[in-house]
């Protein structure tokens, strides 16, 4: 058959994606990853569940597919085709029952523990990939669920209790992603730095990015989602021995304020943010920091808000995001209400990123003059698309090249900057 996958959400669905279309593709099927491809006889949807807009963009995207369902089943009444449409995922996982009720052209429904319906194997889920990123990245999701408690968060209640993934088979998976072309290894799960915890007894997360950068191959490795509460610091250590581990690293603080930070039950306070900060730029001095925030929930003030601002300004922080606060069913802070209004939140993080921007130039304009290693993510009209160490691919700043000189997509090269704007510098090659 020929199957199309449609991922919404954060990259750790991506990688569910992947893995259903490994085994799809070994049974025989033929594999797209293209939400225009109109010629498929399944098409399977990934859903999102996480916050409302993502809920919203799922449930646009099934609507929007059970209109192309009806199309393709009409274009090819006399030949007999007919399409089958699968949702599978978070939002599934979450909401079952009034999905199904509301949405009856849709022919399975197939929460998070249920993959191998999906594939119709008992073969095990993992480590049976086909890439949808660019071939020269992928993701490496390194543990299943989270232990965490944080008040907003309803990911516990959708993907369970953290599960970490055993290091050999996350060292094999990298070294075979590697052999198939892929250079950078993005570190990913809910909370990566609980890793271990539940499969050795303790946290492991160093042990696994030595092993990484010694045994992979691969030339650059990214970590991601990391947790602020007993950041294992030997992992900083093994980040500032090896080259081939980006000063990168991405850890949402959500906020700053003790008593939100208490009430978010993140367990950790003002203080112990700072002096996390603090650890980071002595120990690594070319470290970029991505973190995101929440404005606007339950019973933030307005002092709390400028505190808050405040905090952007002392940290400069190389690349930030921010959300509005969204109330998810079944979270403890349901029941704390919503009490910020939506225009007030918009206009929050409109204050908090301005802040942000500001920073970004500066700090983009400092980068002028300087040559960096980049990688080519792809060719735009009239220039390609690079990366440096301190950039994720989709999220962060990107460096345009004139493509005056014919470029590698994948490939390295060093790129000195000339010109430097809040999220994106162009350069020359060096």
């Amino acid at each position: 058959m020929r199957i199309n996958i449609i991922t919404l959400g954060c990259s750790k669905n991506t990688v569910d994606s992947e893995n259903v279309a490994g085994h799809l593709s070994k049974a025989g099927h033929k594999v797209y990853f293209d939400r225009q491809q109109n010629d498929c006889d399944t098409v399977i949807v990934n859903t999102c569940g996480f916050i409302g807009d993502a809920k919203e963009e799922s449930v646009n995207t099934l609507l929007e597919q059970i209109q192309a369902k009806k199309y393709f089943n009409q274009r090819h009444a006399r030949d007999g085709r007919r399409r089958t449409l699968i949702a599978v995922g978070c939002l599934v996982e979450r909401y079952h029952d009034q999905l199904v009720a509301e949405l009856p052209e849709v022919d399975a429904w197939y929460g998070v523990h249920e993959w191998e319906k999906v594939i119709e194997s008992e073969t095990p889920f993992a480590n049976q990939r086909q890439v949808s990123t660019p071939t020269h990245y992928a993701y490496l999701k390194i543990a299943e669920g989270c232990n965490r408690s944080c008040s907003y968060c309803a990911i516990p209640l959708i993907r369970g209790k953290h599960v970490s993934r055993p290091i050999d088979e996350l060292v094999e998976e990298a070294k075979t992603l590697v052999a198939q072309g892929v250079k950078e290894i993005i570190v990913i799960s809910q909370d990566t730095t609980y890793y271990g915890l539940d499969l050795y007894g303790k946290r492991r997360l160093g042990d696994l990015l030595e092993r990484l950068a010694t045994e992979s191959g691969a030339a650059w490795i990214r970590l991601h989602y990391t947790y602020p509460t007993s950041f294992p610091t030997d992992a900083i250590e093994v980040m500032r021995r090896h080259d081939n581990i980006c000063n990168y690293i991405d850890i949402p603080l959500q906020h700053i304020n003790t008593r939100i930070l208490t009430s978010m039950q993140r367990g950790i306070d003002r203080d112990g943010t700072l002096r996390l900060l603090q650890t980071f730029r002595s120990q690594l001095p070319n470290i970029c920091i991505r973190t995101t925030l929440i404005v606007g929930y339950p019973g933030e003030t307005e002092a709390e808000f400028e505190e808050l601002k405040q905090f952007v300004r002392d940290a400069q922080f190389d690349r930030m995001g921010c959300f509005a606060y969204s109330p998810e069913e079944g979270t403890p802070a349901e029941g704390l209400g919503d009490t910020v209004n939506e225009e007030e939140k918009k206009h929050r993080v409109s204050e908090l990123m301005a802040i942000q921007e500001e920073i970004s130039l500066a700090k983009n304009q400092a980068r002028i003059g300087n040559t960096y290693q980049v990688i080519i993510d792809r060719h735009e009209g009239e220039h390609y698309i690079a990366r440096t160490e301190y950039d994720s691919p989709d999220i962060d700043d990107e460096v345009l090249i004139p493509d005056t000189t014919p470029l590698q997509i994948g490939e390295f090269y060093p790129v000195r900057i000339t010109q430097a704007f809040e999220n994106d510098l162009y350069g020359e090659l060096a």
